[in-house]
This record gives C-alpha cells, structure tokens and sequence, in this order.
C-alpha cells in the first residue's frame, strides 16, 4: 500500500499489529510513522509507550518488547529502524515469526523501517500486505499527483497545470515541495487558487540546483566551494529549512555508514560516503548533527544571527 493508502485505513479505523515503511523517501517515512504513532497511542503524547530499538536488537530483547504492556495509552508502539540483514540476520529469522504470530488486537503495534528492503527476504514477506512504500515518486505524473494530494491535505487549491509546473520547477524534493505549496498559497491570498503565474513569479527553478554539490563539498572539506554553493542555493531561493534537512539526511546516511550500516545508491555513492564518514569520525559526526540542530534552532528564531550567516557559520564548520 502507500501512504494515502494507510491514511485512509487508520481513518477507518482499522490498524495493523504490524508494518514495514519500506522506501527511501525520509518524508514519506516521517509522515507514516507519525500517524502510525498518534493512531496506535490514541492521541496520547506517552514517551513510556514508544520504544525505539537499534538495528541490531538481540531476538530476545525484540520479543521482550513486543510482549511489554502499555503503561498510559491504549497500546505500545515498538519501532526497528533500518534492520541490516548481514549484522542482524537471527534479528531478521526471529521477526519473520515474531510479525506471523502477533495478534489482531495485539496490544504493541511494530513498525520497522527500511530505506531498501529486499522483496525476496523471508522477514519482509511476513508482512504480506502491511507494506508501506514510501519511494519517492521519480516521474512527472507521480510527482504531480503528489503535488495536488499535498495541495488538498493543505487546503490550497491549485489551478490547471499548476501541479506540472511545480513538478518541473522543484524536481522530486519532498519537504521542498510542501514548503511551496504553503508558501504560493500565502502569495495567491485567502481563498483564491494558485495559478501559474504564482508559481512563475514565487517559485525558483531548483530541480537542477546543486544541493548535492553542497553536501559533496562539506563532506569533502571544501569549504570554499561549499560556501560558494551554499550563497548560489540562497540567491536561487531554495528555502533555509530545506537546505538544512538536505544536510541532516547526509550526515545521517554518513553516522549509519560510520556504524557498518548500508544506504542505498549506486556503489560509486556508497564509496563516497563510505570515505567521509572516516574522514569525519563517530564523535565528530555526532557533534556534526548536534551543531546542525542549533542551526535549526536559529532558524527558527532562537539567538540574534540572521538565516543566512547561521547556515553559512554551519556550512564553515561542517566542512571545516
């Protein structure tokens, strides 16, 4: 199923004692996760009833947590992030049974997360039919159809070919695009559409920006180039908050690296995040993450700094 898909079930009322949110696609992820959580707690904000486990929980410790009863809401949510099938493969064997023998009022609901689950794998065939696919959609009319699905969850209502062109203008960067959405609707005014023109005139051509070449750059200790492309993705108007998520999602894929974890991509990719991450460390790219959430956090309107001297003082010292 996908993500609309889900949506409606849970609507519905109808919640599975298991998933797998199997994709690429961090939004998408974020998004299922969420409302997996708020679903299955009943709207309870429970920090005792959400578990999260690493990827390399022992089966014992796995079961143990799906048998833990709920202490304030009316279930458990236990969550496996990215299982590696060559460091956790007992892991793996023991979930395939722990997934077929959960009950349908199970009181623990398990979500588990991969960026790319093999279809052929006995553990991800236990989940029959409670696949979630959260890829991002990679051709124009997938994308579009995202566009006008994101429009309607917003509220903003988009006039003809208005999705096309933003597909065309913003290429497939999720979070990029729900940040336009909200902002054409501000730039087109309470209760009219958003035309063309509005994307004409409020959105950038940043399909073809090199938000890449920036990550390249910081992760390679290009500071110079990093701040150059860094000042070029800002005078094209690409958003602060999405440059900054572009940054999280790299130093992420660099910790799982640094921790003997896969991440999907050609293997010339893989190569490449394979030597920052040594070029980086543990302790410095958990400081990297760290310094990335202050930056966030001025974003946002903590501290004196305006947007752009905070993004490029993080830019200096990630590449530094």
């Amino acid at each position: 199923m996908n993500p609309d898909e889900l949506f409606s079930e849970l609507e519905a009322g109808d919640l599975r004692p298991a998933y797998l949110l199997s994709g690429a696609e961090p939004l998408l992820r974020d998004d299922a996760l969420a409302r997996l959580q708020q679903t299955s707690l009943g709207g309870i904000d429970s920090d005792f009833d959400v578990e999260r486990l690493p990827a390399d929980v022992s089966p014992a410790a796995l079961g143990e947590a799906l048998q833990t009863l709920p202490i304030l809401a009316p279930r458990r949510l236990v969550l496996l992030v990215d299982p590696d099938a060559r460091r956790s493969s007992k892991t793996l064997d023991a979930l395939a049974d722990l997934v077929a023998e959960l009950p349908a009022d199970a009181s623990t609901v398990l979500v588990v997360t991969s960026q790319k689950a093999d279809k052929r794998a006995r553990w991800v065939k236990a989940f029959g039919k409670s696949v979630v696919d959260c890829a991002a959609p990679t051709r124009a009319r997938e994308l579009a159809t995202f566009i006008r699905r994101e429009a309607e969850r917003q509220g903003v209502a988009l006039g003809r070919g208005v999705a096309e062109l933003l597909a065309e203008r913003t290429g497939p960067q999720l979070l990029m695009l729900r940040n336009e959405i909200a902002k054409l609707a501000l730039l087109a005014g309470e209760g009219e559409s958003v035309s063309r023109e509005h994307v004409a005139a409020g959105t950038p051509h940043l399909a073809e920006a090199p938000i890449w070449d920036l990550t390249d750059a910081i992760g390679e200790g290009r500071s110079g180039d990093a701040v150059a492309v860094l000042s070029q993705l800002l005078a094209a108007g690409a958003p602060g908050p999405v440059l900054l998520g572009s940054l999280v999602s790299h130093f992420r894929k660099l910790v799982r690296v640094g921790h003997g974890a896969s991440v999907p991509g050609p293997p010339f990719v893989r190569k490449k995040l394979e030597s920052q991450a040594r070029r980086y460390g543990p302790a410095r790219l958990r400081g990297s993450l760290d310094a990335i959430h202050q930056t966030d956090l001025a974003l946002k309107g903590a501290g004196s700094l305006r947007p752009e001297l905070a993004l490029e003082r993080l830019v200096i010292a990630l590449a530094g």
